[in-house]
């Protein structure tokens, strides 16, 4: 396996375990560095743990791992909590005078720095935190200039003597790395490799200005609230109108109301702001109108643990709204896919008139990665659909349909103010030009064939999305089944096991609403042994499977304590299923089943 560096920062929140985390980020990337970034952190302002990790290499990095080639640790707690973490020839620098040095193996140096002496008797964690971030650069075999060059930039705007007290006491701390520290055994590398380091938000806000989203509207709600931010800060420059609306209700009532008058309208959110949704889901798919929505997965039920990951809304997505209606679901799978999902999900549903939900979580959309600029292609493909913007003289309009019935389930949908093309859209059941039926004693013939009307639209929705497709050799022992964020682990995973000599492949379920499940089971036919990986007790997307298909695995792989898989999770799991597989007699015995 590729060989890769991890920085890891641990302390209470408050104690700027953020900015350093920025600032190596920024030299990874400067470097041509892959980069994949995880912060575990509690739902408090001042105290609790915060735990920071950043995975560099040369070719791309699909998630924060396993182990730690540098620790951090600003207070006690993380230092006692993570020396179990540390790589072979790793190191921990810390502050000497408040943290002692917990019991270590592996060859790990211990980097103690005096920060008392070195800032001169100074209590402020911004020297403590600057000394620490340039010796560890020291150790790496970063020249000091690019550290300038990033603490000038990320200090500029406190003026120009914080600036020069920063670059003084970094100037210490790696001159004092180098006279008592042993640097690392091989410099940090670089390549000619240019990236951009993105969030899941960053990168699901950038992909709805690509789609040529002119309306975004949210009540903030963590993890979504990045999309928000992202939003408002460049809504003059992207010529988006932003509001923060009172609460989750108003949200989606007033995307479908924008979407409506013809813009492209969007909203994000959690779980519970989601639960507000359903109602105005039901009215888009009654009405036609397309919206979509980004849920952003955390920790439930209720309240739950509100700054950590799950993968627990996909039962509540797939049931959102009563009746029956068609809709488009979809997981992306790593952040650069978030921008590339945006515009491919409006799509979709202006051209099926339908809402579309983008399933994102926590680990996504809170994490960071890097991400070749070419992805970031705001020339994008737009498609309208069937929609009427302004009136044809040629063609006439008399008796326009705006629920017309067509053998695709798709009507033109006219915008509202254009001449001839009068039309009502409720909420209740119409007829072809919006008439509700409940005024013609809820006419049976008129319900069934505008119902039908409206499913119809499954079918070129199975046909417009992409099949599901197997990573690795087809003739495996073991398929690791996942969806949506855990693509990258579970691809690690699979790496660290056929290294090991158990042949391993992977099929990861991006598209969930169509599901495509003849064509899961075409694949899956062939797996000698299955297991389904996801981030929830209950093992939603293997129900769901089941109830689309009636196809049950080999074994499954949960984990539901709030924070993502690492691969060794996996792999570890992997070799427990199969070791009991081996010992297994002839007789019937239970699906395997691991909570990790």
């Amino acid at each position: 396996m590729e060989r890769t560096f991890a920085v890891a920062i641990g302390g209470a929140a408050g104690q700027g375990v953020a900015t350093p985390g920025d600032i190596f980020a920024k030299i990874f990337a400067r470097r041509g560095l892959h980069l994949n970034a995880y912060n575990a952190y509690q739902s408090i302002i001042r105290g609790g743990h915060t735990f920071l990790t950043i995975r560099a290499g040369i070719k791309e990095v699909t998630c924060f791992g396993d182990h730690i080639d540098l620790l951090i640790p600003l207070n006690q707690d993380s230092m006692d909590r993570h020396l179990g973490l540390m790589r072979p020839a790793s190191a921990v620098i810390y502050n000497a005078d408040t943290i002692k040095p917990g019991s270590h193996t592996n060859g790990t140096q211990l980097c103690p720095l005096p920060v008392n002496q070195l800032s001169k008797g100074s209590r402020s964690k911004v020297e403590q935190n600057t000394l620490a971030l340039a010796a560890s650069l020291k150790m790496m075999g970063v020249g000091f200039e690019p550290l300038a060059e990033i603490l000038t930039e990320q200090f500029l705007r406190k003026g120009d003597k914080v600036v020069t007290e920063n670059l003084a006491i970094a100037r210490i701390g790696y001159d004092y790395a180098a006279a008592n520290f042993q640097p690392f055994p091989n410099p940090l590398p670089m390549s000619d490799g240019q990236y951009a380091v993105l969030s899941g938000n960053i990168a699901l806000a950038m992909g709805g200005a690509a789609a040529g989203v002119k309306f975004y509207c949210a009540y903030p709600m963590s993890p979504s609230t990045g999309v928000l931010h992202w939003m408002a800060a460049h809504a003059r420059e992207a010529g988006i109108m932003v509001r923060q609306v009172e609460d989750e209700i108003g949200v989606i009532n007033m995307a479908i109301g924008a979407a409506h008058a013809g813009v492209r309208a969007m909203c994000a959110t959690s779980g519970g702001g989601f639960a507000l949704m359903t109602e105005g889901l039901g009215m888009s798919a009654m009405m036609e109108t397309p919206v979509v929505v980004i849920d952003v997965q955390r920790a439930g039920p209720s309240t739950g643990v509100p700054t950590k990951t799950e993968q627990g809304d996909l039962w509540q997505m797939l049931g959102a709204g009563f009746g029956d209606f068609p809709r488009l679901i979809a997981a992306p799978t790593d952040i650069a896919d978030c921008f590339k999902l945006v515009p491919q999900m409006h799509n979709l549903a202006d051209r099926f008139q339908c809402p579309g939900i983008i399933l994102g979580d926590l680990l996504l959309s809170e994490g960071r990665s890097s991400v070749d600029p070419k992805e970031i292609n705001f020339d994008t493909e737009i498609d309208r659909g069937e929609m009427i913007v302004s009136a044809d003289p040629t063609s006439g309009t008399k008796g326009y349909k705006r629920y017309k019935i067509t053998q695709s389930g798709i009507s033109p949908r006219a915008i509202p103010g254009v001449p001839g093309h009068t039309h009502t859209a409720a909420t209740d059941e119409h007829d072809e030009d919006g008439v509700l039926i409940s005024d013609e004693f809820t006419n049976p013939a008129k319900r069934r064939a505008m119902m039908e009307k409206r499913q119809r639209k499954i079918s070129g929705i199975e046909a417009a999305v992409e099949l599901p497709v197997l990573i690795g050799q087809p003739a495996a022992d073991v398929t690791l089944v996942g969806w949506g964020s855990t693509k990258g682990v579970i691809r690690e995973a699979a790496e660290m096991l056929n290294e090991e000599g158990i042949s391993t492949n992977q099929l990861q379920i991006r598209w969930l609403v169509p599901l495509h499940g003849e064509t899961i089971l075409n694949i899956l036919k062939s797996s000698k042994y299955t297991i389904i990986v996801e981030n929830n007790y209950s093992g939603q997307f293997a129900r769901y499977l089941r109830s689309e298909t009636s196809y049950v695995p080999n074994g499954y792989i949960r984990k539901y304590d709030g924070e993502p898989f690492m691969p060794h999770h996996i792999v570890e799991a992997v070799k427990e299923q199969l070791a009991r597989k081996t010992h297994e007699t002839q007789l019937s015995v239970p699906v395997h089943e691991i909570m990790v």
